[in-house]
This record gives C-alpha cells, sequence and structure tokens, in this order.
C-alpha cells in the first residue's frame, strides 16, 4: 500500500529529517526532503505529493505561511510537526488548513499510525469517485456540496451547476453562450449578462481569491484554472 506513496519532509534540522526518511522508507513510503520553505513551496507546486509533514519553524518562510499557500493550490494532507506546543498555534495550524499537528518529541508508532488516518481518509475521498477537483476545491456532486480545503462553502443550485460544469471542463474557454446553454439550458430566454452576474456570486462566496478560480478572458466567456 505505501510503495507509490510519496511523502515530502519540511524540516530544516538535518537529523531529523533524515531520521524521519529512514523511518519512513522503511515502512515503505516514497520520501523526499526540503529543509527551506522557499524551496518546498516550489516543489509543492510543481509535484505530486501525497503528504506534508511540516516543520513549523523554518529559516526563510515559516511553515504556517507555506501551509496556508499550500492550502491555495491543493487539498494534500499536511501535518504539522513543531516544537511548539501552547495551544494557540496549534489552532492557527489547523484553521489555516492543516490536517494534524503533532508535537516534537514524538513516537515513532503515533506518527505512523497518524500518517496512515490521514492517508486512508484521502483514498476513502477518492473512492467516492463522484467528486470534482479544482486546487482546493472539492466539489461533491451527489450532495451538491463544495468544500474549500476544510470550510464548507454554501451554493445555491444554480451556483453549484455553473461550477461544476466550469471545473468539469477545466483550463478550457467557454463563451457566456455556451455557459448558457449548458447551464441553464436551451430554451432560457434572457440575456447572456445572467453569467456574469453568477460569476459575481461565485467569485463573492470563494474568497478574496475568488478570482484565481474562475478567470475572466476578455471578449469570449470565462475559464476554470489549475
Amino acid at each position: 500500500m505505501n510503495e507509490n506513496t510519496h511523502i515530502l519532509i519540511v524540516e530544516d534540522e538535518k537529523q531529523i529529517a533524515r531520521f524521519l526518511q529512514m523511518e519512513l522508507e522503511h515502512e515503505g513510503y516514497i520520501c523526499s526532503i526540503e529543509y527551506n520553505g522557499a524551496a518546498a513551496l516550489d516543489r509543492i507546486g510543481q509535484e505530486h505529493f501525497d503528504l506534508i509533514l511540516l516543520d513549523i519553524m523554518l529559516p526563510d518562510v515559516d511553515g504556517l505561511t507555506i501551509c496556508k499557500r499550500t492550502r491555495e493550490l491543493s487539498n494534500i494532507p499536511i501535518m504539522m510537526l513543531s516544537a511548539k506546543d501552547d495551544i494557540e498555534t496549534k489552532v492557527v495550524s489547523l484553521d489555516i488548513g492543516a490536517n494534524d499537528y503533532l508535537t516534537k518529541p514524538f513516537n515513532s508508532k503515533e506518527l505512523f499510525a497518524r500518517i496512515r488516518v490521514l492517508l486512508r481518509e484521502r483514498h476513502q475521498l477518492a473512492d467516492r469517485g463522484n467528486f470534482l477537483q479544482l486546487n482546493d476545491l472539492t466539489l461533491f456532486l451527489d450532495r451538491h456540496e463544495v468544500m474549500k480545503g476544510t470550510k464548507k462553502i454554501k451554493l445555491t443550485k444554480k451556483e453549484f451547476e455553473l461550477l461544476a460544469y466550469l471545473v468539469r471542463n477545466k483550463n478550457i474557454v467557454l463563451s457566456r453562450s455556451r455557459i448558457v446553454e449548458e447551464v441553464w439550458g436551451y430554451d432560457y430566454i434572457g440575456d447572456t449578462n445572467i453569467v456574469d452576474v453568477y460569476i459575481r456570486y461565485l467569485r463573492s462566496k470563494l474568497g478574496p481569491n475568488g478570482r484565481t478560480y474562475i478567470r475572466t478572458v476578455r471578449g469570449v466567456g470565462y475559464v476554470a484554472e489549475d
């Protein structure tokens, strides 16, 4: 089960990073190490990982910033590993998108158990099959629900249908007339400006970075982008 699971270890203390790598590879995982935050962010944006083990106190970009930026790109499970054991840091970590928090020093067996839980949850999500993904957005088609990281986004039925259509065709520029035909139906009587109105609704509900999910192509229409 572990042989194709790739874990990124972001830890500036080389001895701890190497220990984690050896222990995890002994369990059958594939591991990569980054010792600074900037390099880790570059790799997270360009490569596929199944889980990130993330230290908070890094020499350049701190772990909380990495966690927050990663959540703008992906739903990948993140476990914070830190010597900081105050409740405020733990709460902030979880609020910005971390899935778990383990305080150093930790027991290897507990670490492995928590990793298995996070990976199992991710596999169960994938096994449901009937969902769409766009960056850190997950659309559950059966339930008409949208999750942004760990936060639920409330959409109307038509807003959900519009977002689902854009995500199904992500990275494809769609004209307003085509969107109206597919989302509102061929028998819709009205102006294609309805699309602009609903795009504004969606962007507003998706938060400050709503425009990064749905880009306007001037004179043509819109495109949902990874």
